[in-house]
C-alpha cells in the first residue's frame, strides 16, 4: 500500500503533560507550543479525525493540503511528513506514526455535501464543519468561518483512483493506532471528531480518540 513508513513512538502516554478524550461528533482546540510533541490516538479504529493547524501568532498562515502535498510529493501523510503552511512554514513534522495511511483530499463533511453525496434528508445531520465553527466560536480569538479551510483527515482511507476520483474505503487503522508530531513553531490545533454515519471512513459508528502533549522527548 502506497505511503505506508510505519515507526513507533519512544514516548510514554503516562509521561505526557495533557490528556483528553475527545468523545465522537465533538470539537477540541488547543495551543501547542515549539518543540511540543503531540499525539492522536484512534481508541476503537476507523474513527477520521478531521483536524486543522495554523501558527497560533498568525491565524492566516495556515495547514495548506497543496504546499503539504507538494513538499513530500505524495498526497498521503505518514512519518517524515512536514505539514506546511500557506506561508511556506513547517508547522509540524510527523514523528512517529503506527497507521500509515491519512487524507489530505476528501476534507471535511459539511449538511450541504450530506444532502448532494447521500440524500436530502441528510442535511439535519451533524457534520465536521458544524463541529469546527463550534470550537472556533467558542475560542473567541477573532476567527471566523473564513479560516475553515482544507484540513488533513487522520486516520481516514481515501484512495485516488486511475480516473482522478476520490473513494471513501474502509479504514486501514485499528484500536490504539496513532500518528505523532513534532510543533516546529507554536501551533494552534483544531479538531472535529468526525460523525460522519453516511460512508466507511468511521466503520459506520463514530467513536472517540485521544489526545496528548508532551513537552520534551523522553531520554
Amino acid at each position: 500500500m502506497v505511503g505506508l513508513d510505519l515507526v513507533e513512538s519512544k514516548l510514554e502516554p503516562t509521561r505526557a503533560v495533557y490528556s483528553q478524550e475527545i468523545p465522537a461528533g465533538e470539537p477540541w482546540i488547543h495551543p501547542l507550543r515549539k518543540g511540543q510533541y503531540f499525539r492522536i490516538v484512534d481508541l476503537h479504529g476507523n474513527q477520521a479525525v478531521d483536524t486543522l493547524f495554523y501558527n497560533e501568532h498568525d491565524y492566516s498562515d495556515r495547514y495548506s493540503a497543496q504546499d503539504t502535498i507538494q513538499q513530500q510529493g505524495n498526497i498521503y501523510l505518514t512519518t517524515g511528513t512536514k505539514l506546511m503552511s500557506t506561508g511556506g512554514t513547517v508547522l509540524l513534522t510527523i514523528v512517529a506514526d503506527t497507521c500509515g495511511r491519512h487524507d489530505t483530499l476528501g476534507g471535511a463533511c459539511a449538511t450541504e455535501s450530506n444532502m448532494v453525496r447521500y440524500a436530502l434528508e441528510k442535511r439535519h445531520m451533524h457534520a465536521c464543519r458544524n463541529s469546527f465553527m463550534k470550537a472556533v466560536i467558542e475560542w473567541d480569538h477573532g476567527m471566523s468561518k473564513r479560516d475553515i479551510v482544507s484540513n488533513i483527515n487522520f486516520f481516514m482511507n481515501v484512495p485516488v483512483t486511475r480516473e482522478g476520483k476520490l473513494t471513501f474505503e474502509d479504514g486501514i487503522s485499528e484500536p490504539g493506532k496513532y500518528v505523532e508530531m513534532r510543533a516546529e513553531i507554536d501551533v494552534l490545533v483544531l479538531i472535529s471528531n468526525c460523525p460522519q454515519l453516511n460512508n466507511p471512513c468511521n466503520a459506520y459508528n463514530p467513536t472517540p480518540v485521544q489526545v496528548l502533549i508532551w513537552n520534551v522527548p523522553e531520554t
